[in-house]
């Protein structure tokens, strides 16, 4: 069993609080990827777990085991990181092997999971070369079997794919899900990209200060954020957020808006409890939410608008267009003859059934 439970944990520099009481369990076979911005305690927290920090208060089990005071070595984890580390003057076989080696493990049995290694990973051809006579991806592809051939508990990741071109992270993201997928293996993958989080993670751990601000399944973070913060870090283009006051009134539950377009109508039951007539809120509307408007009537919690096209940024198949609610820019994902130029109006129908509404002061998820 490769459970890792995560109590209270507290990490700090002198007085900088980097790792702020972290409370996480994740199961054994999971692929958590732990997200947020540049200083968040993503890193850290993974460093934690590998043994290379030591923890200032708290408790990391590991298969049930408390591991707190093991060694990294003894902690039966395996780390691949952002730099490749491999030793130039050895080949792709003798790297890959070398811990192994180091284990005094016999030399058929290294040869054995060397070669196993290589072909789950695609690079037996080049088991006989340098790094230097490899391209960015193949030398990850090495670092990552140097980490296979152990065969531990746990992988951790800490930014792999920093350092190749889009290409070969697309690729290179492939590649370590199918990983996942064929070794069922407990994996914790730190990023700051949500691209790579999204794509990889059965369960997301977003973090911001030091804290877990949400975590869950992608796709429940990405439909149901818990603040402002979470919805407008997943999600590319972002979120955009339309500052309004709720109305309740005879025609029905609405957000008020400044400017030309005076309300929204909130779809039925999506009117917050609890909450007072007048209470300032945000919206928040992903570009996938807004559409160009068909002929017909728009349905239930459908708002149609007649909005004047600010920024169009074209991508092949679809269109980015910029417009403005309450004086804010909002994208809209447009197929890509929806709009021909900048300065042109259309009509516009934005989904509120699927719109996000935020308390004004305290950013949380209403």
């Amino acid at each position: 069993m490769a459970e890792v439970r995560i109590t209270s944990l507290h990490k700090r520099y002198g007085a900088y609080h980097a790792v702020k009481g972290i409370d996480l369990a994740i199961a054994d076979g999971e692929f958590t990827v732990l997200v947020g911005p540049s200083g968040c305690g993503k890193s850290t927290l993974l460093r934690t777990i590998a043994g290379l920090e030591d923890i200032s208060e708290g408790e990391i089990a590991i298969g049930g085991e408390v591991v707190n005071d093991m060694r990294p070595r003894d902690r039966d984890v395996a780390m691949v990181f952002q730099d490749y580390a491999l030793y130039p003057h050895m080949k792709v076989a003798e790297n890959i092997g070398f811990g192994l080696r180091a284990r005094k493990m016999p030399p058929p049995e290294i040869a054995e999971r060397v070669n196993r290694a290589a072909a789950m990973l695609g690079i037996t051809a080049l088991l006989g070369r340098y790094p230097r006579q490899l391209s960015g991806g193949q030398r990850q592809r090495v670092a990552i079997g140097r980490a296979i051939v152990r065969n531990p508990r746990i992988f951790l990741f800490d930014e792999p794919l920093s350092n190749l071109d889009a290409q070969l992270r697309e690729e290179m993201r492939g590649e370590i899900k199918r990983l996942h997928q064929g070794l069922k293996t407990t994996m914790i993958y730190v990023t700051h990209d949500q691209i790579e989080a999204m794509t990889l993670a059965d369960r997301i751990v977003l973090m911001r200060d030091g804290v877990i601000e949400q975590s869950g399944a992608p796709l429940d973070l990405f439909e149901k954020p818990a603040s402002r913060f979470v919805a407008g870090f997943l999600g590319s283009p972002q979120m955009g957020f339309v500052p309004g006051t709720l109305a309740r009134n005879e025609a029905g539950d609405a957000i008020r808006l400044a400017g030309p377009i005076e309300s929204l109508p909130l779809p039925a039951g999506r009117m917050p409890a609890g909450i007072a007539d007048g209470s300032a809120i945000l919206l928040g509307i992903r570009p996938e939410h807004v559409s160009r408007a068909s002929g017909s009537a728009p349905g239930p919690g459908i708002a149609r608008i007649d909005a004047e096209i600010e920024l169009l940024q074209p991508t092949g198949s679809r269109s980015f267009a910029t417009l403005r609610l309450a004086g804010t820019p909002v994208l809209a994902e447009l197929q890509a003859h929806d709009v021909s130029r900048p300065g042109q109006r259309i009509p516009l129908d934005i989904n509120l059934n699927r719109a996000s509404l935020f308390d004004a002061a305290t950013e949380k998820a209403l």
